[in-house]
């Protein structure tokens, strides 16, 4: 596209410090009316405190902000609605306990003389979430809706207001194929309205279907800025992480490996739904130092089967879990973690992290046990303990002692990995691991998972991104409906042949 001279937003000089870590350095750029401008760089690059800036979130920054010709300084996320900007944040930032009209329209409630109108802001929110082709219920409580469904309703909410300026951080980190190619029309509609984007993403493929421009950070800093025409994937990468990135590569499942966890006939009632079961009949093996793959659509059963395997689940499933040969019947994850399995889950900040404790807590909470004698816990070796999962998961942090919440996403991701790594497991359940992490952050992992797998640790591993289970996985198993409909070896493993046996029409 023919960008117009004038920026819409000048973002000029730009730093911010939280405490000992300087988030954002001298970072100047501007964004052209109308444009798809893509911000790309690691986990603690500093794209997300930008944005917080730019919606009205953070007003405490050196340098200018310019919006429309004005010089803004915004004191709230008002300030920045007012001047027609929106923000979809990668965290999603939702009252579980209202319905999702009520949360599209919280704090812009439809009112009239007799309080508020309910059914126009549930008639409102169908009417927005059916631009996203949606159907989900605007009288649903969002508490009962899966991530994917809440990303959508975060979404519609941010689209509610008809803002002139879009801030997507992260929109598609959890949502299913079918439901991103809905993204992707809704983005191209909003574009026909010459509504501007800023569009923060670590997926490459993404950003070169959509961008007009990529500005690259780096620590704090601005790399470049560059038309799409003009670069390509691997230079971005470089740009972001300053190397090159070097493929992973899986090492050779020994023959004869002895299998660790047997799952025969797993079922999960779903009480009250046509279907009546969440997984049904899903019989699986994993040998010890295999990577097991777990591919399937949004609503397959991915997340439902790892949390029946942790004890996590809330109603008690069906069929038999053999551990080493010795069946259980986890109703805690408590237990599971006693029989080796630990488990990183699908929601970090739901489910997975401590929100009001520092780094130390979040990664030390499970294994406490190592660093206490007597019921007293030896702090100098719960730091030592929290330090060496910091240096060797390279988590960008001001150290041990600062809030878990002043850490990046993907950063927060390699804490929780941290604590499951101090519990020494077995077994290690991955849902959906890298969601919201960066291109080098991805890297680090897929090592991590080879050198625990070579070590001999048994992995499960679900992902929305076929290319990525099709990169860690020695087996791919497929769901769909709930109940196993392929299975693949590595090397007979195809993103169609998935895909196929994912959308495959179970008999009723």
């Amino acid at each position: 596209m023919q960008l117009a001279t004038e920026p819409i937003i000048s973002i000029r000089s730009i730093g911010k410090q939280f405490g000992a870590v300087q988030a954002l350095d001298d970072v100047s750029f501007d964004i052209a009316p109308g444009e798809l401008h893509a911000v790309m760089g690691e986990n603690g690059a500093g794209k997300s405190t930008l944005m917080k800036i730019l919606s009205g979130v953070q007003g405490d920054y050196a340098g200018e902000l310019w919006v429309k010709g004005q010089l803004v300084r915004f004191s709230g996320t008002r300030d920045a609605e007012a001047m027609g900007i929106s923000i979809i944040h990668q965290e999603l930032n939702m009252v579980e306990q209202l319905t999702v009209a009520a949360n599209i329209f919280l704090g812009r409630e439809i009112a009239g003389w007799a309080g508020l109108k309910q059914s126009e802001m549930n008639l409102q929110a169908r009417q927005l979430l059916s631009e996203l082709e949606s159907n989900i219920s605007p009288r649903a409580l969002v508490g009962s809706l899966r991530v994917g469904d809440q990303q959508l309703v975060e979404i519609a909410k941010a689209l509610s207001r008809r803002a002139e300026i879009l801030i997507m951080d992260e929109p598609t980190s959890a949502l299913t194929e079918t439901e991103v190619a809905r993204l992707y029309r809704v983005i191209d509609r909003l574009r026909q309205r010459g509504v501007t984007i800023i569009y923060i993403s670590h997926k490459m493929d993404e950003v070169f279907r959509l961008a007009d421009r990529i500005t690259v950070l780096r620590d704090g800093r601005f790399v470049q800025t560059l038309h799409k025409s003009d670069t390509s994937a691997r230079q971005i990468a470089h740009l972001m992480v300053g190397r090159d990135i070097e493929p992973s590569v899986r090492h050779q499942l020994p023959a004869g490996a002895p299998v660790v966890l047997e799952v025969k006939n797993l079922s999960l009632p779903w009480p009250g739904h046509s279907r009546g079961w969440r997984l049904r009949n899903v019989s699986l093996q994993l040998h010890r130092g295999e990577v097991l793959g777990i591919a399937g659509l949004m609503g397959a059963g991915r997340t439902e089967l790892l949390e029946c395997l942790f004890g996590a689940s809330s109603l008690q499933p069906q069929g038999n879990i053999l551990i080493e040969g010795r069946q259980h019947a986890f109703t805690h994850p408590s237990q599971a973690m006693q029989s080796g399995i630990a488990m990183v889950t699908e929601d970090r900040k739901r489910l997975g992290l401590f929100l009001h404790q520092t780094v130390r807590d979040n990664i030390t909470v499970c294994s406490l046990q190592e660093a206490s004698q007597w019921g007293v816990v030896n702090r100098t070796q719960e730091y030592q303990a929290a330090n060496a999962q910091i240096k060797s998961l390279h988590i960008k942090t001001a150290g041990p002692e600062a809030a878990i919440t002043s850490l990046s996403g993907g950063n927060q991701q390699k804490c929780i990995i941290g604590r499951c790594m101090l519990t020494r497991p077995k077994i290690l359940l991955l849902d959906d691991p890298t969601r919201g992490v960066d291109i080098g952050a991805k890297a680090e992992l897929y090592r991590l998972m080879e050198q625990l797998a070579a070590e001999g640790v048994a992995i499960l591993v679900t992902s929305s991104e076929l290319p990525e289970l099709l990169t860690v996985s020695d087996r791919i198993i497929v769901l769909s409906e709930g109940e196993v409909t392929g299975h693949f070896n590595r090397d007979e493993a195809t993103e169609q042949k998935i895909m196929e046996a994912a959308t495959r029409q179970l008999p009723a």
